[in-house]
């Protein structure tokens, strides 16, 4: 298949001021030109094929939303260059916009006080869709999605998941090459996620649609991605299929315990005693991430209930959080 997103060898830096602390270190940086510069994105290179859906993923800060915005055309690279459906998109952001689709940070591209078909009507006319072209996008929703008790009520009246579902309908509206969904399950219910999960597919499988997808929920990566692509620090870390990731990680599982007494010394004396596995400590849990390859969840947890008094306990499919750690210590590629 004909590669729709060509990116090669892109770096984006942006100059941040050396902001001084207090009052007066305000003022004088109102008078500053001490500068540096952060490398956001540095010499990234990738081929994305028309049809994919790419799970594009990282902690925060590691540089994902600024690789995006420039595939979208809304910031232009330092270096490098960039292709996104033979076009540069920075530099014809008009016509790029025409070509993509996009679902960002909760932020709704609908009307919020009129109902979700009038929306749709509105967005017709910017993107001059024809008649049958659109009466027929609408026919594929209505096979896809219930979507007939939410075209007659306002966003404004509609759940998170109604919202997130008609956003994500609105992108596709006119029939894009390239969407760009960012985070479209965050705060939803099981049902709903799967529900949009099944929509994505259903999309990508019936208009050839290429899908860039930005989540830390795993079961997104799991449902939806056949290949991802993870970056830190704004470097690449991983380019390959899924199925490769789970070759490696698959057997890892984060058992999460509450002890009695102060988390944050409970949890540097399980450090000590466990000095092979990586612990960490949040505001409620102790959390040990374990390679049950080489040792059973139910031997790491018996050790501990031997010299801690544990009052609650979950057991958790390894985090993308953790899955970059792991690829960044142990050189994955």
């Amino acid at each position: 298949m004909p590669a729709i997103i060509e990116i090669k060898n892109v770096t984006k830096e942006f100059r941040v001021l050396n902001r001084r602390e207090g009052l007066k270190g305000s003022i004088k940086d109102l008078f500053s030109r001490n500068y540096k510069t952060v490398r956001a994105v540095d010499n990234i290179s990738m081929t994305i094929e028309q049809g994919e859906i790419v799970g594009y993923l990282g902690p925060n800060g590691a540089g994902k939303s600024t690789t995006i915005k420039m595939m979208t055309g809304v910031l232009e690279p330092t270096s490098g260059e960039i292709l996104t459906n033979g076009i540069i998109p920075y530099a014809n952001r008009a016509k790029n916009a025409q070509e993509i689709g996009v679902v960002f940070g909760q932020r709704s591209q609908l009307w919020w006080a009129l109902p979700l078909v009038e929306s749709f009507r509105i967005l017709k006319d910017i993107y001059q869709i024809s008649d049958e072209k659109y009466d027929g996008m609408l026919e594929l929703y209505k096979s896809l999605v219930d979507i007939e008790p939410l075209l007659h009520k306002p966003v404004r009246q509609m759940s998170l998941g109604q919202r997130t579902l008609s956003d994500i309908l609105a992108a596709f509206l006119h029939d894009p090459k390239i969407v760009f969904l960012d985070e479209p399950t965050i705060g939803l219910d099981v049902s709903m996620k799967s529900k949009i999960r099944t929509l994505i597919q259903a999309l990508n499988r019936e208009k050839n649609t290429t899908v860039i997808l930005t989540t830390h929920d795993m079961g997104d990566v799991d449902a939806l991605c056949r290949r991802i692509v993870i970056i830190d620090k704004g470097k690449m870390l991983y380019d390959n299929d899924i199925e490769h990731l789970k070759s490696f990680f698959g057997s890892y599982r984060t058992l999460k315990i509450r002890t009695v007494g102060e988390l944050a010394s409970q949890a540097e004396s399980i450090k000590k005693e466990l000095p092979e596995f990586s612990v960490t400590a949040d505001d409620e849990w102790i959390s040990v991430l374990v390679d049950e390859e080489r040792s059973k969840v139910i031997d790491v947890l018996g050790q501990l209930q031997k010299s801690h008094k544990i009052k609650d306990m979950q057991l958790e499919e390894i985090s993308t959080e953790e899955v970059i750690k792991k690829i960044y210590e142990e050189g994955v590629v």
